[in-house]
């Protein structure tokens, strides 16, 4: 009981998370110009790299990493459950203390309405935008991924500097206009982070692997999540007067429908490959699923 009241504290009701302030001033990384430097510094090293090994290196040669890897993996899968408790905690304590709000706005009358949608006026301070800031931090961590990828299998795809950056953009558009359905988001990305980086992490250390394309097939559940959250979000800004932060969440969804057929595309491609591979080399029997094992383990640490 000492220990949940602890937790509940230092997550959710300590004085820098109920007082903290969303400032272009006074908050680290709020500013257009640091997000825009931030990406394309992120963009300009990755593709640098990149290049750099493609001359320097043997095709096909990797940079042994060490443990490097399944340190990072473990350091953002208990980071992001510390996010999704956080948020989720401070969630019920913004709920429990601004139910009388609900009722003078009219917008929104039940907690799940409420994840969906951010009454009119809603300004970013508080518990909730606090564990948004650091998910907005957490995704800087994210991005060391793409350099291990280079440096151990030299790959680099449109598509991964494309999305990477595409979510650490509109996690500072969460923040900067108060946009509505963020938390729903947050708790629905740190909850499949934490679960694939410690799935991640788990194959780093050499545990065995799943027989199907585990990291996949979770980001298909997430985007399918998020697509018809996207719907509840539209349905009641139009029936219940307004969301907040609408303008930013039209933006999002159009980047996020972009994202969505690079991640088909890909998804789909990938999986004929596979499919016509599998016809191939079906009578291959006990060797067959010895190498689909293997090309589970290499497109895990290219993903």
């Amino acid at each position: 009981m000492i220990i949940m009241q602890s937790v509940k504290y230092y997550l959710s009701e300590h004085p820098c998370i109920v007082n903290f302030r969303w400032s272009n001033t006074q908050t680290f990384g709020s500013t257009w110009s640091f997000l825009f430097s931030s990406i394309s510094i992120y963009v300009l090293a990755a593709t640098t790299l990149h290049s750099l090994l493609s001359h320097i290196l043997p095709k096909r040669r990797g940079v042994p990493l060490g443990p490097i890897p399944a340190i990072h993996s473990l350091c953002i899968s208990l980071i992001s459950a510390v996010i999704f408790t956080g948020i989720l905690l401070s969630s019920v304590a913004d709920i429990r203390d601004t139910r009388w709000f609900w009722r003078r706005t009219k917008t929104i009358t039940t907690p799940f309405q409420w994840f969906l949608c951010f009454p009119l006026g809603t300004r970013a301070s508080g518990r909730v935008f606090f564990w948004s800031y650091i998910f907005y931090l957490s995704r800087f961590l994210h991005l060391l991924r793409t350099f291990f990828i280079i440096l151990r299998s030299r790959k680099l795809t449109f598509f991964h500097l494309f999305n990477q950056s595409i979510l650490l953009f509109m996690s500072f558009l969460w923040l900067e206009f108060c946009q509505s359905f963020q938390v729903l988001a947050i708790l629905l990305s740190t909850l499949l982070y934490s679960v694939v980086y410690g799935y991640r992490f788990w194959t780093e250390i050499g545990l065995p692997t799943a027989c199907f394309s585990f990291v996949v097939n979770c980001q298909v559940v997430l985007l399918g999540c998020n697509l018809v959250c996207h719907f509840g979000v539209l349905f009641l800004h139009f029936v219940k007067g307004g969301c907040n932060g609408m303008g930013a969440w039209g933006f999002n969804s159009v980047l996020n429908a972009v994202i969505l057929c690079l991640f088909l595309d890909f998804y789909f491609k990938k999986h004929l490959k596979k499919g016509k591979v599998g016809n191939n080399s079906g009578h291959a029997g006990g060797s067959s699923s010895a190498r689909y094992r293997r090309r589970s383990v290499s497109e895990l640490k290219s993903e």
